[in-house]
C-alpha cells in the first residue's frame, strides 16, 4: 500500500495537482466578521481578495482538531501509512495540534505508520514538498525513504522570496509597525522578505514594483542551485499578470522551464493581502 501524503490548504496547491497526485488537503479556517469558513471549501481566494479590497478584515485559525482526528483515523482504520506535511509551526499552531492527535491515534492503531512534518514553510514552499513526497509515494517509496528525501532536500533547502503590494496587511498581522506601513505606502516602498526557520524575516525594502522583480531574480541567482532544471513555484495574490511576468524574467535569465503558478489561498492571503508575489526554489 503506497504512502498517503496529507497537507493543508495553506500549501496553496492548485486543484489539478491535488487530484493528479491524490493528495489529501485539510483546510484551515478563515474568519470574516462573525462567520467561519473552511479555506478552499467554503471560501475561495478570489472571494477573500474582493472582501479585503472592500476594506473587510479577515483572520485565520488552525485546522479544527476534530477535522485532523477524523482524517488521521480514516487512514489508520484502512491500515494506510501516511505523512502529514504541515504549515510552519512558526506561523500556525496546526503542527502542534496534529502532533498531539497523531500520538493519540497511534495509540489506537500502533501498527500503522504515521508521521507529522513541520515544514517550516508557507504557501508553495511546502506545496512543492508535498508534490515531491507524493511523487516518491507513487513510486512505492516507504515512509522512511520519503522522510529521508525531504530532510536532505526541501526541508533544509527551500527558499521563499516574496513581496506584498500593501504593507497595511503585514502591519495588521504584527509583521511591520503601523508607522512603517504608512510611510512605506506613501513612498511606494515594497518589502522583500523570506522565511527562515519557519518565521517571516525582512530582507530589504525597494522602491518601485519593477525593481522588486529584478531584485527577486538576483536573490534567486545568489541563493539558488540548478535553476534551469528544478521545479520553481510562483504564487500570487490575485495578480496573475505579475506572476507571469516574473516567470518570463526567470525563463529569460536562467532558461528555467518547470514552473507551478498558483494563487495564494485565503489563509495566507488574509495576512499578505492582494498583490502578493512569492517565489519558491531550492537553494545551495
Amino acid at each position: 500500500m503506497n504512502v498517503k501524503i496529507i497537507t493543508d490548504s495553506a500549501s496553496d496547491l492548485p486543484q489539478d495537482l491535488v487530484g493528479k497526485h491524490n493528495l489529501e488537503i485539510m483546510p484551515l479556517m478563515v474568519i470574516v466578521g462573525d462567520e467561519e469558513y473552511y479555506d478552499g471549501e467554503d471560501i475561495q481566494a478570489k472571494e477573500l481578495y474582493k472582501l479585503l479590497r472592500e476594506g473587510t478584515m479577515a483572520k485565520t485559525s488552525q485546522i479544527p482538531p476534530a477535522r485532523i482526528r477524523e482524517t488521521f483515523v480514516k487512514y489508520a482504520e484502512q491500515g494506510q501509512p501516511f505523512i502529514y506535511i504541515a504549515l510552519s509551526s512558526g506561523i500556525s499552531g496546526t503542527y502542534q495540534s496534529a502532533a498531539v492527535i497523531k500520538n493519540e491515534v497511534q495509540g489506537d492503531f500502533p501498527d500503522v505508520q504515521m508521521e507529522i512534518i513541520d515544514s517550516k514553510a508557507a504557501s508553495l514552499g511546502y506545496g512543492l514538498m508535498a508534490i515531491h513526497a507524493a511523487k516518491l509515494a507513487e513510486n512505492g517509496k516507504s515512509v522512511d525513504e520519503i522522510l529521508q528525501s525531504l530532510t536532505t532536500s526541501y526541508l533544509t533547502h527551500m527558499e521563499h522570496i516574496f513581496t506584498v503590494d500593501d504593507l497595511e496587511f503585514l502591519q495588521r498581522g504584527g509583521r511591520v509597525s503601523r508607522a512603517s506601513a504608512f510611510i512605506g505606502g506613501m513612498l511606494k516602498i515594497k518589502p522583500v522578505l523570506n522565511v527562515e526557520d519557519g518565521k517571516l524575516v525582512p530582507i530589504e525594502k525597494i522602491r518601485g514594483k519593477n525593481k522588486v522583480y529584478k531584485r527577486m531574480v538576483e536573490i534567486m541567482q545568489e541563493r539558488g542551485v540548478n535553476l534551469q532544471s528544478q521545479l520553481i513555484g510562483i504564487s500570487h495574490g490575485d495578480d496573475l499578470e505579475s506572476a507571469e511576468k516574473l516567470k518570463s524574467v526567470i525563463q529569460e535569465t536562467y532558461g528555467s522551464e518547470n514552473f507551478i503558478i498558483t494563487e495564494v489561498g485565503a489563509t495566507i492571503g488574509s495576512h499578505s493581502g492582494p498583490g502578493t508575489l512569492a517565489l519558491f526554489f531550492l537553494n545551495k
